[in-house]
């Protein structure tokens, strides 16, 4: 990077006269430019500066790099020699940054830039990269259908990182950054009946640790090693509850373009299910998943379980983005969801329903 001062002043030649002239009018008597919006911990950056009339640009300054929860100050080293008020200077991006931030002169007058900083070391590897500490974890969606009455079925699911990957011992130890909580709701909701009462609903916590690989060698895309619980909160005898250990590796293919297909099964063992004791024979061992994101408008997913009775059910997602339908300031999917088989719910696990067809819409398909 450091052999870039010609044509870098070149191809900022513009960006600083804009900057400069910017900077003037808000009073900044300094002025910064960067090559780029996107930074890597760890690696170095170059920056243009251009000092006020009649000051030299010296041979070090001190950057202050501001993020939502912490603030550092880097040493910038010139690049070579200045060039009048214009001298190129380069720093390294601090391990304990991440996210978006911004950075300008410390203790001068001086504009300053919005930057977006990622990571490539353990912690990007545990972590995902720049995940915000709550994300999206299964899809969520409302659907509604109307074979044998009318029911609506709707699914929420986040997660949350434990362990903060800029401070504190997530930063100290980076594997620690790699646990989370889950939580997962998913309810049957009966709108034929007089109430208009929830057939059923399965509340889903768990704790899991996450890894995803940081190199093109690892035969694993990525993998989640956790336990999870799962009940419907009824009395008896129609309560219902399972805990389990899973893992859920996951492998992720381009298929050219924007194209990506995953596979990522659920393999678990039953640590309790004394209240549905046979439920294997209903839902086997393993959720069978696969996705298709064509990159644009659709999205397919297909989840299969397999009882060792033989008898098992399947879900089916079609999802279809709305960005190009022209409806306003309206995000997300248009969603179709076709369940058919045993176990909708934990509450039915061992009862087969009529096929059921569902219309409505996504916000994570």
């Amino acid at each position: 990077m450091r052999a870039l001062a010609a044509a870098l002043a070149a191809c900022l030649a513009l960006a600083a006269a804009t900057a400069a002239s910017n900077g003037a009018a808000a009073g900044a008597d300094w002025v910064i430019v960067s090559s780029g919006t996107r930074l890597t911990v760890g690696e170095d950056f170059d920056l243009l500066v251009i000092a006020p009339e009649g000051e030299a640009p010296p041979e070090e300054l001190a950057l202050t790099v501001r993020s939502d929860l912490a603030e550092m100050v880097v040493t910038l080293r010139a690049e070579g020699p200045a060039d009048g008020q214009r001298r190129i200077y380069y720093g390294r991006v601090p391990e304990a940054a991440a996210g978006s931030a911004t950075i300008s002169l410390a203790g001068r007058a001086s504009n300053a830039l919005l930057v977006a900083v990622q990571r490539h070391d353990a912690v990007h590897a545990l972590t995902g990269g720049d995940e915000p500490p709550l994300s999206e974890n299964e899809p969520m969606y409302f659907v509604l259908g109307t074979r044998g009455g009318t029911t609506a079925r709707f699914q929420l699911s986040l997660k949350y990182r434990l362990f903060d990957v800029q401070s504190g011992y997530g930063l100290e130890r980076p594997w620690l950054s790699g646990f989370y909580f889950g939580y997962t709701q998913n309810s049957i909701w009966d709108l034929s009946s007089r109430s208009k009462a929830f057939r059923d609903t399965s509340y889903r916590p768990s704790l899991f640790w996450k890894w995803e690989r940081a190199d093109e060698k690892t035969w694993l895309d990525a993998v989640r090693v956790g336990l999870e619980h799962e009940s419907n909160g009824r009395d008896d005898p129609r309560s219902r509850s399972i805990d389990i250990a899973f893992v859920r590796p996951e492998w992720h293919w381009l298929m050219g373009g924007e194209e990506r297909l995953e596979f990522t099964p659920k393999v678990y063992a039953y640590l309790d299910k004394e209240e549905n004791p046979d439920i294997e024979r209903y839902r086997g061992y393993v959720d069978w998943r696969v996705r298709y994101d064509s990159g644009s408008l659709w999205i397919a997913t297909a989840v299969v379980r397999q009882g060792t009775s033989g008898k098992g059910g399947v879900l089916l997602d079609l999802s279809r983005r709305t960005r190009d339908l022209k409806l306003g300031r309206i995000s997300g999917y248009l969603h179709a969801q076709l369940f058919a088989g045993y176990g909708e719910d934990i509450l039915d696990y061992h009862v087969k329903r009529k096929a059921q067809l569902r219309l409505g819409f996504a916000i994570v398909p």
